[in-house]
């Protein structure tokens, strides 16, 4: 397995950037990568790669205005077995709904039959360092896990 699809759920942009960050990063350690901003699940590889997904959390703990086809599509299939997939979460610790899109999300899937590889990394927005750095610091320990690194 050597290619990351990365899909990305993004209001604001910061979700996207982060996605853009790991993006070059699996590129400079010769992992191919493609970025999926507006996903639709057939155009979505689902064998031979690995589903990396970005997602921030919107307004009351929803899911971005452009991530909400796909989820729909990914309710109604009934089996995801063989799908390979790590969730980014970014979100705001201030509120009560903090990252709960990115928690929903791996809920989702975990519960069609997608095998998690790694633990979700929630990336706070509020922190000092700023979301991006922090994927991109976490990036080597799931590419060991991944058995990519």
């Amino acid at each position: 397995m050597n290619s990351v699809n990365i899909i990305i759920g993004s209001q604001m942009g910061s979700a996207e950037y982060v996605a853009e960050q790991l993006a070059d990063e699996l590129i400079n350690h010769g992992i191919s990568s493609q970025l999926h901003e507006q996903p639709e699940l057939i155009n979505i590889p689902q064998k031979e790669t690995i589903w990396l997904l970005c997602t921030s959390t919107y307004g009351a703990g929803d899911y971005p205005e452009n991530l909400l086809t796909f989820i729909e599509e990914i309710k109604q299939e009934p089996d995801l077995k063989g799908i390979k997939y790590t969730v980014i979460g970014l979100g705001d610790t201030s509120y009560d709904t903090y990252n709960l899109a990115g928690r929903n999300l791996d809920q989702l899937l975990a519960s069609k039959g997608a095998e998690r590889i790694c633990e979700r990394l929630e990336l706070n927005i509020l922190d000092e360092a700023l979301p991006e750095d922090t994927a991109l610091a976490w990036l080597p320990s799931w590419l060991k896990k991944v058995d990519m690194g």
